[in-house]
């Protein structure tokens, strides 16, 4: 009897159809729950948020996967200086040029160290390709259409984060955390470059699409659930909002080039703290960890994601004090 239900497998099609099933027994109840004032509004902001940031995630997927595909990193080689120190700068501003979503600098990253690039420049543009890019800079624009200031103060305070953790580590980084796996060389050369820009357009499209759906329920559903007099004392609450949503950043994952829409829909907060979830997101995440730990062990991860949350909440702070003219 044992053996028998060990054997017994429950795939994601018996999964669907029961869900199809249930779905249709139980027509009559969804559609009266669905018609009610407070699920209205939440589909409302659920389709809004994802309707305005599905574009620029297409837009910046498949610029990665072209240049996860065609470009080799031996081009950043090129130009960075053989000094750590001054290779930090020039690589954080690489990312501007080369952009790339957080799953795709990653891999670029570990390239870049199998290619004798100092750790502390290939870190540095990990953290920059996915904050900085123009597919960023423009949906934080679109996100907030009244507030300018909003992309400068993006583009300086992830910046710094990336520049501020390459130093850091320069001074601080030792070798023996990065695993010896992720020292090797790593060469695709002999893979067909349109098969590389298909598989990974197709792995990081699925999964920022699926981390965007969750951002835009959680804000649907929070806007109705939530009493607009948390919001408004988390709001005279400085500190802990921009905690809050540092915290948020890090849960949610977001895909750098749709958080902007998730950040503008939190009309109730400041935009001190909403810049802070902004340079935050695309610099440590559960899923940037995950990946990191798997790229470059465990020991580094659990070093590197704790002091990027201290030093991108600092400097997304500073920037919003300096660009933003205050916190507010």
């Amino acid at each position: 009897m044992t053996a028998v239900v060990s054997r017994i497998r429950i795939t994601s099609l018996q999964v669907f159809c029961a869900v199809l099933v249930a779905a249709v027994l139980l027509q009559g109840l969804i559609t009266s729950a669905l018609d009610a004032p407070a699920a209205r509004t939440a589909s409302t902001v659920f389709v809004a948020v994802c309707v305005q940031a599905l574009p620029f995630l297409v837009l910046g997927v498949l610029l990665s996967a072209l240049i996860t595909a065609f470009v080799s990193p031996r081009v950043l080689r090129r130009v960075l200086p053989r000094s750590s120190a001054a290779a930090v700068p020039v690589a954080g501003l690489a990312g501007v040029v080369l952009p790339g979503c957080e799953c795709a600098a990653v891999p670029v990253a570990r390239r870049l160290i199998g290619q004798g690039v100092a750790p502390a420049a290939a870190l540095t543009f990990l953290l920059a390709a996915p904050a900085i890019n123009p597919v960023v800079l423009v949906s934080t624009a679109v996100a907030f259409p009244g507030e300018p200031g909003m992309v400068g103060a993006r583009f300086f305070g992830s910046l710094a984060t990336a520049v501020g953790m390459g130093w850091l580590w320069t001074r601080l980084g030792r070798a023996e955390w990065i695993a010896e796996r992720a020292r090797r060389r790593v060469d695709n050369a002999d893979r067909q470059r349109w098969a590389v820009f298909a598989e990974t357009a197709r792995h990081d499209l699925v999964e920022a699409g699926g981390f965007l759906v969750l951002g835009a329920l959680f804000v649907a559903v929070l806007g109705v659930l939530l009493p607009a007099s948390w919001t408004d004392a988390l709001a005279g609450q400085l500190v802990v909002a921009v905690l809050v949503m540092a915290l948020l950043a890090v849960v949610l994952a977001l895909c750098s080039e749709a958080d902007a829409f998730v950040a503008a829909s939190l009309t109730t907060l400041p935009l001190l703290p909403r810049l802070v979830f902004l340079v935050v997101g695309p610099a440590v995440d559960v899923k940037l960890i995950a990946l990191q730990a798997g790229t470059f062990g465990r020991a580094f991860a659990a070093r590197f994601a704790p002091a990027t949350f201290v030093v991108a909440v600092l400097c997304g702070t500073a920037a919003g004090l300096l660009v933003l003219g205050g916190a507010r």
